[in-house]
C-alpha cells in the first residue's frame, strides 16, 4: 500500500544533483544545517559497504553533522536496483518527514532522481504492448543472443551498437554497466523503439512532493582540476589498499560494483595490466567522462535550476524563497 504523507507535515523536499567532484557534499551539509533538513544520498555507489575511499562517502565527521541515508545498506555482492533505491528512498523520506524535516536527495545518479520523482520506466508494460500476439518465446532468445554476443565480442562492441541505435542512451551507460547496456539493446530490438524514447513518452503520474531542483556547476577547466585531484586524494587515503581488502574478503573483481570507476583501474594495476601512472592516468581521464555523462544527463531536465558552486548566497535564498511560498 502506497506510504501518505501525514496532513501536518509538509510534502516539500530538496533536490541537489551535479556532476562528480562539483562539490555537492559541502554545499549539501551547508544547506541541510540552514534549512532543518536530512540528506538521502542518490549515488549508486555510497550504498555498498567497504567502499569509501573509492566512492568519496561523506566522512563520519560529516555524517555526524547531519544524519544521511542510503549509505552503507547492502554488500558488494548484492544487486541494487533502481526499484530498491526508490523503496528506500520513499521510506528514508517518510522517517525525515516524520522527524518534523525536508528531505534534502543530494547525488550524482541521475536514473535515481528521475524514478524516485518521475516513476518507474514501466519495460514490462511496454514489452507487453508492443508484443500483443507475438511470440513470448523471442525475450529469452533475445537475451541468450545478446549474452552471447556481449561474450564473444565485449562490451565495447555493444556499446557501439547501443551509441548507434539509441545515442542517447548510450551517453549515459558506461561500457561496463552491462546490465544497463543489455537493457538498452533489448529494450530496442523488442519493440523497435530506444530506450530514450520510452523515457521521454512515458505519461508521468503528477508527484506528490513539491520539489525544488538544484543543479551545482562550475568551470569545467575547474571541475577537471578537481577531479585530477581527488584521483591523488582517494590514493593518498589508501584507495588501492580499500580493493585489496575487498578483493581479500572475497569478492569478484567481476562484480558491477568492482567494476566501477576507480575500483577496476585498482584492480587492473593489482593484476600488472597497467602500470601505476597508467592506472592513475585512466582513472582521471574515466572519471572526467563521466562526469560529462552525468551533465549530459542533468542538462536534460528543464525543472533543474543551475548555480555556480561559488552562487551560495543565491541558493540559499532561492531555497528560503521556496519554503516560504510553501508556508503562505
Amino acid at each position: 500500500m502506497e506510504k501518505v504523507i501525514p496532513e501536518n507535515q509538509t510534502n516539500s523536499l530538496l533536490v541537489l544533483c551535479g556532476p562528480t567532484a562539483v562539490g555537492k557534499t559541502e554545499i549539501a551539509l551547508m544547506v541541510a544545517e540552514r534549512f532543518s533538513c536530512e540528506i538521502i544520498s542518490v549515488d549508486s555507489m555510497q550504498v555498498y559497504r567497504y567502499m569509501d575511499i573509492g566512492t568519496a562517502k561523506p566522512t563520519t565527521a560529516e555524517r555526524s553533522r547531519i544524519p544521511h541515508y542510503l549509505i552503507d545498506i547492502v554488500n558488494p555482492d548484492e544487486n541494487y536496483t533502481l526499484g530498491r533505491f526508490i523503496r528506500d528512498a520513499e521510506t528514508a523520506a517518510q522517517t525525515i518527514y516524520s522527524h518534523g524535516k525536508i528531505p534534502l536527495l543530494a547525488g550524482g545518479t541521475g536514473l535515481y532522481f528521475k524514478g524516485f520523482l518521475d516513476g518507474v520506466f514501466a519495460e514490462n508494460q511496454i514489452f507487453a504492448e508492443k508484443n500483443k500476439g507475438t511470440d513470448n518465446r523471442k525475450t529469452p532468445s533475445l537475451r541468450y543472443s545478446l549474452r552471447k554476443k556481449l561474450h564473444e565480442d565485449g562490451r565495447d562492441t555493444l556499446h557501439r551498437e547501443l551509441a548507434e541505435l539509441d545515442p542517447e542512451s548510450a551517453a549515459r551507460i558506461h561500457p561496463n554497466d552491462t546490465q544497463r547496456l543489455l537493457r538498452g539493446l533489448e529494450i530496442y530490438h523488442l519493440t523497435g523503439i530506444t530506450w530514450s524514447q520510452h523515457l521521454a513518452a512515458q505519461v508521468n503520474k503528477p508527484s506528490r512532493y513539491r520539489t525544488l531542483k538544484i543543479g551545482l556547476t562550475r568551470p569545467r577547466k575547474s571541475l577537471y582540476e578537481r577531479i585530477n585531484q581527488r584521483v591523488l586524494h582517494m590514493v593518498a587515503l589508501g584507495l588501492l589498499a580499500e580493493v585489496k581488502n575487498l578483493l581479500d574478503l572475497g569478492y569478484d573483481k567481476n562484480l558491477k560494483s568492482m567494476q566501477s570507476i576507480g575500483y577496476r583501474h585498482m584492480i587492473n594495476f593489482i593484476e600488472n595490466k597497467w602500470s601505476w601512472e597508467k592506472a592513475l592516468e585512466l582513472l582521471a581521464r574515466d572519471t572526467r567522462r563521466y562526469a560529462k555523462r552525468q551533465y549530459t544527463w542533468f542538462n536534460s531536465d528543464p525543472e533543474i535550476i543551475w548555480y555556480d558552486v561559488s552562487e551560495t548566497d543565491k541558493i540559499l535564498r532561492d531555497i528560503e524563497l521556496f519554503i516560504a511560498q510553501k508556508k503562505a
